[in-house]
């Protein structure tokens, strides 16, 4: 689709931090995380609604989730990882995976916009984390 910014992120045409990518996901850090290392997951496949998914997809992406939460707990010394699915703000696909501390921060009202420093740190450690 050709206005989708997550199109864009999978087609190389818009900046994202990329945390980790197979041949038909991609993970990204949020630009506007709740807490930092907020990650979005997207199919790669522009799908807009995650009901509209096939059962593959669907179960592939929650597989993938739950594979991304353990080193994104670690590298944030989070109690919990958080998952959300809306889709409103961007019409495609996308579960947010998002580090917890204490109860009610889950609230996108308290995202905020994180500089591209910031980004780069934790998508790195994030990165490195995974490899391991």
């Amino acid at each position: 689709m050709d206005n989708c910014i997550f199109c864009k992120i999978r087609d190389g045409k818009s900046p994202a931090f990329i945390v980790w990518e197979n041949e038909k996901f991609l993970a990204f850090l949020d630009i506007f995380p709740i807490n930092p290392g907020h990650i979005d997951i997207i199919p790669k496949e522009h799908i807009d609604y995650i009901f509209d998914m096939n059962d593959e997809l669907y179960s592939e992406i929650f597989s993938i989730a739950r594979q991304l939460a353990g080193p994104l707990k670690k590298v944030t010394e989070a109690k919990k990882i958080g998952i959300t699915v809306e889709g409103f703000g961007v019409p495609h696909v996308h579960v947010h995976l998002v580090p917890l501390y204490k109860g009610f921060e889950l609230d996108p009202n308290r995202a905020k916009k994180a500089s591209e420093e910031e980004l780069a740190e934790m998508c790195e450690k994030i990165r490195r984390e995974i490899s391991d």
